[in-house]
């Protein structure tokens, strides 16, 4: 994989359940993720590969709800990638987003998350919000993803809110 090589983007297929599974368990999770856990996901999250020479080097879970979309997962590897490959994978995510007509995209980071992490999310304009303070639908969307959760990372899509159905 060249540094220079260009970032691709598309979204997963439920064929993809075998690569996608092993990506996942290159970054260690806690228990190992198989092709069927992944295809379960395929029912309730879209899944966005960031792709470099053939290869899997990002992945971006996300769900759309009450006009915001919520990242699910994120993953890129190898961490030297981080910049360019968020970049592409927030980029299509969002500009999907944008065609749903969504106001905000959200994420929960750990409470205790190290500063690097908020520090990455900033860098494309996500910044950290009081639940409480976020508009009724905004705030739903939140709370049913971290009941336990105070704050999310979040970045408004629109400026103007859609009060009453489209």
């Amino acid at each position: 994989m060249g540094e220079s090589s260009p970032v691709s983007i598309r979204r997963a297929r439920p064929a993809d359940a075998e690569r996608i599974a092993a990506f996942v368990n290159r970054g260690h999770p806690p228990k190992p993720v198989t092709p069927s856990d992944v295809l379960q996901r395929f029912g309730t999250v879209g899944f966005l590969l960031a792709e470099m020479d053939g290869e899997i080097v990002g992945l971006l879970g996300w769900q759309v709800e009450n006009l915001v979309v919520r990242v699910t997962d994120f993953l890129i590897l190898p961490a030297r990638l981080n910049l360019p490959v968020g970049q592409a994978l927030l980029a299509a995510m969002e500009k999907a987003a944008q065609e749903l007509m969504c106001e905000a995209a959200i994420l929960i980071i750990p409470t205790h998350a190290p500063p690097e992490v908020l520090q990455f999310w900033e860098t494309f304009g996500y910044q950290p919000r009081d639940i409480a303070s976020l508009p009724r639908a905004w705030r739903e969307v939140a709370r049913e993803a971290n009941p336990l959760q105070d704050q999310v990372v979040l970045k408004q899509l629109r400026t103007d809110r859609v009060l009453r159905p489209i």
